[in-house]
């Protein structure tokens, strides 16, 4: 059975402005196991990390009110969540994007669209404890 769900009770928190991409994650991650809680932008994406407690964060680079690299710095910045791996999901794929996500303490950064394999690879690279840590950068 696990073998059908390889990340079976892995929390997830996917924070993203656009319905689309907020659907397609939930159905990639369900599909392997996942649990997935949705946020629309970072204030809301927030209190979800700390209602939930999640293994890992999905946050995109661009969204209103408070934007992903905002969400993603105050995430690491408090003691209680900075050991959360936050996977930043962007369409902007440039060196000073990719070092500006670095600077707030990103994990990884993932380009949209994405695909089912590459959210389950992210998720597992980031929550299975293999020891050896690969960086998404």
């Amino acid at each position: 059975m696990s073998e059908n769900l390889p990340l079976l009770g892995v929390k997830v928190v996917l924070i993203d402005d656009s319905n689309t991409i907020r659907r397609s994650g939930e159905i990639f991650l369900s599909q392997a196991g996942c649990r997935v809680v949705l946020a629309e932008d970072g204030f809301d994406g927030l209190s979800k990390v700390v209602d939930v407690q999640p293994d890992i964060i999905f946050v995109d680079v661009m969204m209103p009110r408070l934007d992903g690299y905002q969400t993603c710095a105050l995430i690491k910045n408090n003691p209680q969540f900075k050991n959360i791996p936050v996977v930043m999901l962007t369409s902007k794929d440039t060196l000073f994007d990719r070092a500006r996500g670095k600077l707030v303490g990103s994990d990884q950064y993932l380009i949209k669209p994405f695909n089912k394999k590459s959210l389950i690879e992210s998720v597992t690279m980031h929550t299975q404890k293999t020891g050896e840590h690969e960086d998404g950068y």
